[in-house]
């Protein structure tokens, strides 16, 4: 624990007892929750930073898309507008958001995908649309407590399983620990290649599953070849270049293309990063860049950068697919 956050740990009680009052209510049925009566699906964390959100909403819907018409609802943050707001050709990254304009990029002919603040609200005029979604995913919903989610899937990744950890501020979870019996499925995401069964059962034994849990364990897969709006290049045929984030941890991204014996810079920016004009001048300096699929949906409205910038595509592969797609496919079969 970082030496500033361990003086903040006289306020982890108050955090505490706050967000466990606050479950506690939705629980009792003091503060309502809404449910519906057909399939929605959220996948959550209860840790603040990545998880690996995206790459699991993009699995559920390459799942599920040729069998039911399918809408992702996402919050939109940092997006520049408000209330709902569902994508269309006119959309951008600026009245989406980065995420919500990814899934809506990748996969506009397929599903739709809606932004609101407020789920129940998003839900309800989704459900009113021609040709309405049977299969609603909520992107980073698990506490929002106002939508009774049908299936929770929550994610923890592999190097900072949350049972290790502690609630806001001095550690990083959103809510306590005990918010994880509302999963239905618990995905360990980012796992090294290769991990054995016997350090999946000692992760097993950390999460302590009830009963009615699964859990499982995935890893990224890396394409080995960087994308642009006009061409691929093959990574190993890439010289010196500058690798740009804006995600919550780069980490494995960097760990990868130096396994690969690349040379690179590395400009690490926060979390969904606004790029300013400032930023764009450094970096129209640079002969190539690369960069994750969702900073170039931010950063590929910029002109001076068209011709320099690339993505690495990813994939999330979970170990037992089988069993985990068979278990939402059922889910949905008894909620239709």
């Amino acid at each position: 624990m970082k030496f500033y956050r361990k003086l903040l740990f006289p306020l982890v009680p108050v955090y505490y007892a706050v967000t466990w009052i606050r479950n506690t209510f939705y629980d009792m049925g003091l503060i309502k929750s809404v449910s519906f009566n057909f399939p929605v699906i959220c996948v959550g964390n209860l840790s603040v930073g990545g998880t690996g959100k995206t790459p699991m909403i993009e699995y559920l819907i390459n799942l599920l898309k040729d069998d039911v018409r399918v809408a992702v609802l996402s919050r939109g943050y940092k997006r520049k507008t408000k209330g709902f707001y569902l994508a269309n050709n006119e959309s951008s990254v600026d009245i989406l958001g980065d995420e919500p304009y990814q899934f809506y990029s990748k996969f506009k002919n397929d599903i739709q995908v809606a932004v609101d603040s407020d789920r129940v609200n998003g839900i309800k005029i989704l459900r009113s649309t021609h040709d309405a979604p049977e299969v609603i995913l909520l992107d980073d919903a698990f506490q929002h407590r106002k939508v009774k989610a049908s299936f929770n899937v929550l994610l923890t990744t592999y190097d900072a399983i949350y049972t290790k950890d502690y609630v806001l501020p001095a550690g990083n979870l959103r809510e306590p620990k005990i918010g994880a019996k509302r999963a239905d499925i618990i995905v360990v995401t980012k796992c090294p290649v290769g991990l054995n069964d016997v350090e999946r059962d000692n992760i097993v034994q950390l999460i302590k599953p009830l009963k009615h849990q699964n859990v499982f364990f995935s890893s990224i897969s890396y394409s080995d070849s960087v994308t642009s709006i006009n061409s691929n290049i093959k990574l190993d045929e890439v010289t010196d270049f500058t690798l740009v984030t804006g995600i919550a941890n780069a980490k494995p991204l960097v760990n990868y293309l130096k396994s690969k014996q690349l040379k690179f810079e590395h400009l690490n920016f926060p979390d969904h990063y606004d790029f300013i004009q400032k930023d764009v001048e450094v970096l129209s300096k640079k002969p190539l860049i690369i960069t994750t699929e969702k900073d170039y949906m931010r950063l590929q409205k910029q002109d001076a950068l068209k011709e320099k910038l690339f993505y690495l595509p990813i994939q999330l592969a979970i170990n037992d697919s089988s069993k985990f797609d068979s278990l939402v496919k059922q889910f949905i079969a008894s909620k239709r």
